[in-house]
């Protein structure tokens, strides 16, 4: 495994990072990772002790799992999470308060699941499937095509849950638009076959989410950091694209800093590769360079393989964490996101700025069935 100088991983690592009006203590984010450990929606003490051991071991900002917000049809799992509801938002006013006790920063991520719903799911089993055109990801005719009152009834949600966020304490929000789910569903040209102003070409087609930006940004306050998530990919769909050009995610990204984003959060499965011809810059160096905003780049950091290889059994080994750093050292991004690491190994962070990289505990598939 290739080793580094605990003083320039800590150099490179640990630098203080504004984002809009929040100062983060080190360039190291929890990524979102759906736990499935809220019954009824409902997150309790082992959801608040899982989050604040990451944030006592130094994790510089966690972005929660996904959270549902108040739409019938935001959600699919009896377990995952709601943004909404008293008993709910008090569950996740403890979780914010265990994590700012252990000295951490916390953004709840917004949710809505869309044609992913499976029919007859909960929470809401009687909800419909819906999406921009009622057209799943495997190009089927499965749900309905969202009336403009739905579209103002998911931005309205949306905006709720932002202005939740603020009241209970958390430090921002991140709003989901990536993996193939609602809001991906209108970037997507391939789920969004909208004649109206929702859909056509990349304008159209992110006119939706920029909605849900602005809505979101109206209800808080202005230095109130709003994250928005992103991907090309989606779940069985490697090689999709939203954007096939730069310019074209130029376009994308623009019209939602427009709308009020403080920074993009770009979701690949490798965090390393190139996203276009050309240029070494991944996902999250082509949005900063075309956007101008703070990017987090995500993908299989630390580990040997990405997520869907560990599912199919292949066993994650630690890696070193060289051209990650040598990537940040250059700014080609502002902030790294790991997920699967830390779950592995909560105090991923802390062994890793004390150079004791062989302590390391790797993830496994068996942890999906844990909170720790």
């Amino acid at each position: 495994m290739p080793t580094h100088s605990a003083e320039r991983v800590r150099d490179i690592l640990v630098r203080p990072f504004s984002l809009g009006g929040l100062t983060l203590p080190n360039r190291v984010v929890m990524a979102p990772m759906t736990r499935e450990f809220s019954p009824g929606g409902v997150p309790g003490e082992d959801v608040a002790r899982y989050y604040a051991r990451r944030a006592a071991a130094g994790v510089g900002l966690i972005i929660t799992e996904g959270t549902y917000v108040g739409h019938e049809s935001a959600g699919s799992s009896a377990r995952v999470p709601h943004f909404h509801g008293a008993e709910a938002l008090a569950g996740w006013s403890a979780v914010a308060e265990a994590v700012h006790g252990a000295g951490g920063r916390i953004m709840p991520q917004l949710w809505h699941v869309g044609m992913e719903r499976a029919a007859g799911s909960p929470p809401v089993p009687d909800a419909p499937r819906i999406g921009p055109s009622g057209i799943a990801l495997d190009g089927t005719k499965s749900g309905e095509e969202m009336t403009p009152a739905d579209i103002d009834d998911v931005v309205a949600a949306y905006a709720a849950a932002a202005a939740s966020a603020e009241e209970l304490g958390f430090d921002g929000v991140e709003i989901h638009g990536g993996h193939g789910y609602l809001i991906d569903q209108f970037l997507w040209a391939h789920t969004n076959r909208r004649t109206d102003e929702y859909g056509g070409d990349i304008t159209g087609r992110t006119r939706f989410a920029a909605e849900i930006v602005a809505a979101c940004r109206a209800n808080v306050s202005a230095g109130f950091p709003i994250s928005f998530r992103f991907s090309q990919w989606k779940l069985n769909h490697y090689g999709a694209r939203v954007a096939g050009t730069p310019q074209e995610l130029q376009t994308m990204l623009g019209l939602l800093a427009d709308a009020g984003t403080d920074a993009f959060h770009c979701s690949t499965r490798r965090f390393h590769l190139p996203e276009f011809e050309g240029s070494d810059l991944n996902l999250a160096g082509w949005a900063k360079k075309l956007s101008g905003k703070p990017a987090v780049s995500v993908g299989s950091v630390g580990l040997s393989n990405e997520f869907l290889e560990v599912f199919q059994g292949e066993q994650a080994t630690v890696t070193g964490i060289g051209e990650l750093l040598d990537r940040m050292e250059r700014d080609e991004f502002d902030l790294v996101a790991v997920g699967r690491a830390l779950l592995g190994d909560p105090e991923w962070l802390e062994k890793i700025l004390a150079g004791r990289v062989g302590e390391l505990t790797p993830f496994h598939a068996g942890l999906v069935r844990t909170l720790d």
